[in-house]
């Protein structure tokens, strides 16, 4: 089966398609010449991609500019350059299957390909569906989806497929041995643990909560891993030179084994973004999730109030975040076992551990 995969921008259009790609490769359904990866040259995908030996090609197209209207003249010029582009690759490529997550260049390529009458599929794993998606869900064969919310923003219905989310499934068979906290970082293997990062790179807005929290957080009787981004550890640091902030709380710039740490955790403190949901979900972490404002359409706060409202998370918006709030947030989970493990079972329920299989059955059934 040749399949072309497409979507681009975030994490949360591209980790799915990888562990797509990891999936079809461990079943021996695809080879890795069969698989083709389009996406763009600036966005995360240029990167994430080719390191991971996927074969990748890249349209040059760009999204509509609200501030300044007169640029979407060049957008629209870009578009329809693009969609030639998109017939260049599909001609050449010859794939069974096109399969898009999002962005604009997934707009293009997926609806070239089902003018071409290429059987066609999306994959939407955010509570809020994105602008290509809804403009795809009226041409694809199929539409499949991680939250319930996001099923009632298409129209299309009999195209609905409940897959999850595929990182949900990669996760669970990674092969991690289980970090031992007393001799990584010297912290004790048995005691209550939150890890609060804000990603790679690091959440402002958690960062700050973080140093305003830390001298209540010192007294508690459960330890913290802190993981603050690599673009703000050495300033976090900085501030923190001459603060004794107990034995109980780890700083660190990132951590690069995440699904290896995250069972060992008892809450996680994040952000809501589709891919960490999937790894929350998939292994039952409780969380408490603090939404990024900056996100289209707030999707991240949708995702976060699913979780919520499923038992499985609490929710602190930027705006409302406040040392108080934090503190008392994190002892509810913390300091309460029984709380702890009903919302571990709660976020495990979410979890759909055979996500990339679900999806990778609907790529067959479509695929020509």
């Amino acid at each position: 089966m040749r399949v072309i995969f497409t979507g681009g921008g975030t994490g949360g259009h591209i980790y799915p398609i990888m562990a797509i790609i990891e999936r079809l490769k461990e079943r021996e359904i695809c080879t890795n010449d069969e698989i083709l990866f389009v996406g763009t040259q600036k966005g995360l995908e240029s990167k994430i991609v080719p390191a991971a030996g996927v074969n990748f090609k890249t349209i040059k197209i760009q999204g509509f500019n609200r501030k300044h209207p007169l640029k979407n003249f060049e957008t629209i010029e870009l578009f329809l350059k693009a969609t030639k582009r998109a017939r260049e690759i599909l001609t050449e490529f010859k794939p069974d299957v096109v399969l898009g997550t999002g962005g604009y260049v997934s707009g293009a390529m997926v609806y070239e390909a089902a003018k071409m009458h290429i059987p066609t599929m999306i994959h939407e794993s955010n509570s809020v569906v994105g602008l290509a998606n809804k403009f795809l869900g009226h041409y694809v064969d199929k539409i499949c989806y991680t939250f319930d919310d996001a099923a009632k923003q298409f129209s299309e219905k009999k195209k609905l497929v409940k897959t999850g989310n595929p990182r949900s499934q990669q996760v669970l068979g990674l092969n991690n041995t289980p970090i031992d906290l007393k001799k990584e970082w010297g912290l004790s293997n048995t005691m209550p643990t939150v890890l609060v990062f804000g990603g790679s790179r690091g959440a402002l807005a958690i960062n700050r909560i973080m140093l305003q929290s830390l001298m209540e957080l010192k007294k508690k009787p459960y330890q913290i891993i802190w993981a603050t981004g690599t673009y703000y550890f050495d300033a976090v640091q900085k501030k923190l030179a001459n603060i004794d902030i107990g034995k109980n709380i780890k700083i660190l710039p990132y951590i690069k084994n995440m699904p290896a740490l995250l069972p060992e955790m008892t809450c996680v403190v994040a952000r809501s973004g589709a891919t960490s949901i999937a790894e929350f979900t998939a292994l039952g972490v409780p969380a408490i999730l603090i939404p990024s404002p900056n996100v289209t359409h707030n999707h991240q706060m949708k995702n976060a109030m699913d979780l919520e409202k499923a038992g499985a998370a609490l929710v602190l918006p930027e705006d409302d975040l406040n040392p108080n709030n934090f503190v008392s947030s994190i002892d509810h989970i913390l300091l309460d076992e029984k709380y702890a493990t009903e919302m571990k079972k709660a976020s495990k329920a979410l979890g759909v551990p055979d996500a990339s299989d679900e999806v990778i059955k609907v790529l067959q059934e479509i695929s020509r």
